[in-house]
């Protein structure tokens, strides 16, 4: 009899865990991340860009001979990871790096044809990838998110 009652009550506070934690917004952000992620990674396909290299090669591509310090800055990244990302995409031949006349220790990165390419091939794969899964949402829903979550990295990240 002790043993049921132990395990009803374990049962209960497992349910009571559940429903704390569905209250709390990192939980939440936490699984849609993974679902995100997941998808991401379904639809760019096992040698498709991570998520990582992907943001880094559309800065490149939209802001050509931005420097390594700069890109890494606005990913929020440590420079020293954005190494690796910049050597796969290199490694790829999706961008080159370059010099910054007057500074030759600072290197500019450049989106090479095939980097152009593959980014708009990208975007669209990760535009039918959000369609996807945000496929719940209205349209004013998903600008409210993108608008909260924005406010969210510029207040307490620290962007501007």
């Amino acid at each position: 009899m002790a043993r049921s009652v132990t395990s009803l009550r374990a049962a209960e506070e497992a349910e009571c865990a559940d429903l704390a934690l569905e209250e709390l917004i990192g939980y939440n952000l936490k699984r849609a991340y993974v679902i995100f992620h997941t998808d991401f990674r379904e639809a760019l396909g096992d040698d498709g860009l991570s998520q990582r290299a992907f943001s880094a090669l559309s800065l490149v591509v939209q802001i050509p001979n931005i420097t390594q310090s700069a890109l890494a800055r606005r990913l929020g990244i440590e420079r020293s990871g954005l190494v690796a990302i910049v050597d796969d995409l290199e490694r790829r031949g999706l961008l080159q790096r370059g010099r910054v006349p007057g500074d030759r220790r600072v290197q500019a990165l450049l989106a090479t044809d095939a980097g152009r390419r593959a980014f708009a091939e990208a975007v669209a794969a990760v535009r039918t990838h959000e369609e996807k899964v945000l496929a719940g949402l209205s349209m004013a829903e998903r600008a409210q998110l993108l608008s909260l979550l924005r406010k969210i990295r510029t207040t307490a990240g620290g962007e501007s």
